[in-house]
């Protein structure tokens, strides 16, 4: 298990920072560094390049900055370009956090004139970065989301009881309707549910490929777990691995799992399993502020903490509003859901690419 080490203070030496952009030959420094950072989560991983040229195709620019030798930050930055959607560089694209993680507020500095002289040069809408604290107040930021994350018991049964009871009765009766979780080893069952979830929503889903490739990048700290009744899936998550925390990320369940309490089971169970495994934080992950899933995660007695989406402008004159509940959206998200559902899956990948 992850151990954070004493101290992460600055190389000895007043050195030049140098920036450069990873290749082969650096991705072990710099996922050492990443899994030594506090400020860099899951989504600074150097996987997430492998990622975006495999699934999408997308332009990637992952920027760590060196002072007498060490990593002393990184950036990791990928372009996602549409004529629907403009035309964003991204830190971390497709994923809820991201940003600058640095040891020192030079080299923090170093890498945010580098990314914003590089959005400006690419000519590109806006610059994104996807902070959980504030650096930059006097710069656009959106507060529209927030994440749900919280400190796991080292017992199984105080996590139980840490959960608000009407919440803790949801997930007994998943339990008393004969649900049983299992680890996947591919996508096969997991796709089609997601899959018609998404369409239920009114949302493109993502392409076969981009679920393989994350769990072909990642292996072991990308997982597939399911619910089932009878041996017939209700529920299914793909959960990343980071250090001491388990980050439940792409969930979908059947019309059956809300009957059974499909979902409640199987997010208990995930919590359950990563309890015995070691693992310390639960992050239940990003929301919208105010919506279903919003409410189904406070249900569980975790607080909402604001994310820090802040902006370069480039080209653009605001900030960009790509999200279901913009008005603009709307007629487009009813039409998706009378789609049929092969028209659906097989439309669907070349549109969600763009939506990082």
């Amino acid at each position: 298990m992850y151990q954070s080490p004493d101290n992460l203070g600055p190389p000895a030496g007043n050195t030049e920072l140098r920036i450069h952009e990873l290749d082969a030959q650096n991705r072990s420094r710099w996922d050492a560094f990443v899994q030594e950072c506090p400020d860099a989560t899951f989504f600074h991983r150097a996987g997430w390049a492998d990622v975006m040229r495999r699934a999408f195709g997308h332009r990637t620019f992952f920027l760590y900055v060196e002072q007498g030798g060490t990593i002393v930050g990184v950036l990791p930055l990928a372009r996602v370009r549409s004529r629907l959607f403009g035309d964003a560089l991204t830190s971390m694209a497709f994923g809820v956090y991201g940003g600058i993680a640095a040891r020192t507020p030079d080299a923090f500095a170093a890498l945010d004139r580098h990314a914003c002289r590089l959005a400006d040069s690419l000519g590109v809408d806006y610059l994104e970065y996807r902070h959980r604290e504030p650096h930059y107040p006097e710069r656009p930021t959106k507060d529209l989301y927030v994440t749900f994350r919280k400190p796991l018991e080292a017992d199984v049964e105080a996590n139980m009881n840490a959960i608000p009871r009407k919440q803790r009765r949801m997930v007994r009766k998943g339990i008393k309707a004969g649900l049983a979780s299992e680890f996947d080893a591919g996508i096969e069952r997991f796709f089609p549910i997601y899959a018609a979830s998404v369409h239920r929503m009114g949302t493109p889903v993502f392409s076969r490929l981009y679920f393989r490739t994350l769990l072909d990048v990642f292996g072991d700290d990308c997982r597939l777990l399911t619910a089932t009744r009878n041996g017939n899936p209700v529920a299914t998550v793909m959960t990343f691995y980071f250090r001491d925390e388990v980050l439940p990320y792409y969930g979908a369940g059947t019309p059956e799992a809300r009957q059974v309490a499909g979902y409640d089971f199987l997010y208990w169970e995930l919590m359950r399993r990563a309890c015995e495994d070691g693992y310390r934080i639960y992050d239940f992950g990003r929301s919208k502020r105010d919506t279903g899933s919003f409410s189904f995660k406070k249900n569980w007695g975790f607080e909402p903490q604001p994310l820090h989406y802040e902006y370069h402008l480039v080209r653009a004159r605001e900030m960009p509003d790509v999200n279901p509940l913009n008005p603009k959206y709307r007629y487009f998200i009813k039409a998706w859901q009378h789609l049929p559902r092969p028209v659906a899956n097989w439309l669907g990948p070349r549109l969600s690419r763009s939506l990082g």
